[in-house]
């Protein structure tokens, strides 16, 4: 998946923002010298991506990152304000795991539990402007594929969990409940939160999903309550993607995300 960002440009994503409207400016955010697959790389990366969003949103710029994995989601948040900010987390898996309930020991899946302040708190600490976010300012939007112990977390939790079947019944309500709270929105999109028969993201991708009309239709929601403080695409494997798919896809709802109403906030 770390060679979704760049296909995704080659794919055409810059054209597509600029048809739309937008002047777009493009950096590549990398870790020096050779990578190690590990925790503390990581997190390294979380705080690069930390700095350069804050500088993106200290310029009134619109963040939008491509990411590999999940994780870079911290970083993401620090820099665009923990404390303005709310998360529509558009993904197929909860990634509310922590080391302690986690079966697998995949990072990744631990992504919300961090934003949360679940786990890996000391290191979380050393991401520039982080602190936790609040429970009841994160929405996780199309969420099927959860832990058994990752679901109690979550039960216990007050992080609204809005599932494929439901979306249209509940999404308003969860989104106006976080409206009470914040009025900007981080969007992630994990591009596996579509259906598998959609749109095949990455091996991780599973059926019972969201229709790329679902995901417009959530992202119309909540723009008409909230100014898109960033957007993220991640967990994009074009080595599966042979037709190009899940690539059009992609870029169909990044620049869905980022229509310019997406900076305006309905009073």
């Amino acid at each position: 998946m770390g060679a979704g960002p760049e296909a995704l440009l080659d794919a055409g994503l810059e054209r597509a923002l600029r048809d739309g409207g937008h002047t777009v400016r493009t950096k590549i955010a990398e870790i020096k010298g050779s990578w190690r697959a590990e925790i503390e790389t990581s997190f390294e990366l979380m705080r690069m991506l930390a700095t350069e969003v804050w500088v993106a949103r200290e310029s009134d710029r619109l963040p939008i990152i491509l990411a590999g994995n999940c994780n870079t989601a911290v970083g993401t948040l620090a820099g665009l304000g923990v404390e303005s900010t709310g998360v529509a987390w558009f993904d197929a898996h909860g990634d509310f795991n922590t080391p302690e309930t986690t079966s697998s020991g995949f990072l990744d899946g631990t992504a919300v539990a961090i934003l949360t302040g679940r786990c890996w708190s000391q290191l979380a600490r050393t991401i520039p402007h982080f602190t936790p976010v609040a429970d009841d300012r994160v929405c996780l939007i199309g969420t099927r594929d959860v832990d058994p112990l990752e679901h109690d977390l979550l039960e216990a939790s007050l992080v609204e969990v809005v599932s494929p079947t439901l979306l249209r019944r509940t999404l308003g309500a969860a989104l106006d409940s976080i409206r009470e709270h914040v009025k900007a929105m981080y969007v992630h999109l994990d591009l596996d939160v579509l259906d598998a028969g959609v749109a095949r993201a990455n091996s991780y991708a599973v059926s019972g999903g969201l229709t790329l009309e679902d995901v417009e239709y959530s992202l119309a929601e909540i723009r008409g309550r909230f100014r898109t403080a960033g957007i993220t695409l991640s967990a994009y494997d074009p080595a599966g993607d042979a037709d190009g798919l899940a690539a059009r896809a992609a870029i169909r709802l990044i620049v869905s995300a980022a229509s310019p109403s997406a900076r305006m906030v309905r009073d």
